[in-house]
């Protein structure tokens, strides 16, 4: 027989439904470095537990074998932060399209945001586990934090252990059961620990951090390469292999965060975000090769490489306004690439936009390829 959801819910909430009387007998229960964990962690909060078994559970990693681990709080934290999160967006941004809703939430519940969210707090040192190599990555990922300042940075020097941003997210889960599953409480107590937020001005700055994150969710592989063209760093970012944005700066760090935000945009169909240098900072847009098409199937020939293949990815607009998005893929002795172009109203031009793209790709100097006119 199967459990309607509303039974499901009744069952879920009475497992962890505690009255206010009773959770002094759950604290009195627990040991004395705990009962300290757990009212440190309310003083942080500045939420006082119903349930304090909850925010036990929070604090336990699963190397500690004695009680239950934070692994299911984290489950339903990890959706209950990105719900509320998702509304504070969505009622703050009222005109924003859909792509850069989901690029503040992820800005705002990415690994690299919660595990500073951790480390800023002091929360880690409330976590009961058994496994030594933990301090050793938390404590150089905390120094790294600390030399960051109030900044919100784009890309750590050192990357954020899991564990910190699965500790926010339990207890975050914590609270919403607690709170018998209240958003609007969850956010009142959890967004102060979560600033700065970060918002729409200041998303730009965040632009290969998102990128990592959306590409990892997606089971999706990442490699950004540089190389330099004259006095102009380039970079290149491939997703899976395929070249997906191109940027260019006489900073390397700018380049690399313009070929970031190029990715972006095609990743989630995202209009421009601004660049700080009052350049698009695109490859494409310092010169996009004039009849590329032709050029790129010149190549191909001359290299003695099949045919370039060309296709349709994308149509948007209605019929009398339709756009399109072309990607080619050639076959090289390297191997198979493939790139897509930029959006175009006809579909040779968007063809070109992709030839274009393949061919500022094949600058790379790995290919020995030269400069391409």
């Amino acid at each position: 027989m199967m459990m309607s959801t509303k039974e499901g819910l009744e069952i879920f909430t009475l497992t962890y439904a505690m009255t206010e009387d009773t959770s002094e007998e759950t604290l009195t229960a627990l040991d004395v470095t705990t009962r300290s964990s757990v009212a440190a962690v309310e003083e942080i909060l500045q939420y006082r537990f119903r349930n304090k078994s909850l925010i036990e559970e929070a604090l336990t990693h699963s190397s500690h074998t004695e009680a239950p681990s934070y692994q299911r709080l984290e489950f339903v934290g990890d959706a209950a932060l990105g719900l509320a999160v998702a509304n504070f967006v969505f009622i703050t941004y009222p005109g924003i399209d859909p792509g850069q809703l989901s690029l503040l939430r992820a800005a705002n519940i990415s690994t690299e945001k919660l595990a500073r969210v951790a480390v800023r707090h002091g929360l880690y040192k409330f976590l009961r586990h058994n496994a030594p190599s933990l301090d050793v990555k938390v404590r150089e990922f905390a120094l790294a934090v600390e030399e960051e300042g109030d900044e919100i940075p784009y890309a750590g020097a050192v990357k954020a252990p899991k564990v910190l941003a699965d500790i926010v997210e339990s207890i975050a889960a914590a609270v919403y059961v607690d709170c018998n599953f209240d958003l609007k409480l969850l956010w009142k107590y959890f967004s102060r620990l979560l600033e700065p937020i970060v918002t729409l001005e200041n998303l730009e700055q965040q632009p290969v951090t998102m990128l990592y994150e959306l590409c990892q969710k997606q089971g999706k592989h990442v490699n950004i390469k540089h190389w330099r063209k004259g006095l102009k760093n380039i970079a290149s970012v491939y997703v899976d292999g395929k070249l997906v944005g191109s940027g260019c700066s006489e900073q390397k760090d700018i380049a690399k965060i313009n070929a970031a935000k190029e990715a972006l945009e095609k990743l989630c169909s995202l209009a421009s975000l601004p660049v700080e240098d009052g350049s698009s900072g695109r490859v494409n847009d310092i010169q996009e090769i004039d009849g590329a098409k032709q050029k790129l199937n010149e190549l191909c020939n001359k290299k003695r490489w099949p045919k370039p293949s060309y296709k349709v990815e994308k149509e948007v607009g209605p019929a009398h306004e339709r756009r399109f998005v072309c990607s080619v893929q050639i076959e090289t002795v390297s191997g198979t690439f493939l790139t897509s172009g930029d959006i175009k109203s006809k579909v040779k031009d968007a063809e070109n936009s992709a030839a274009s793209m393949m061919l500022r790709g094949l600058e790379d100097p790995k290919f020995g390829l030269g400069n391409i006119p």
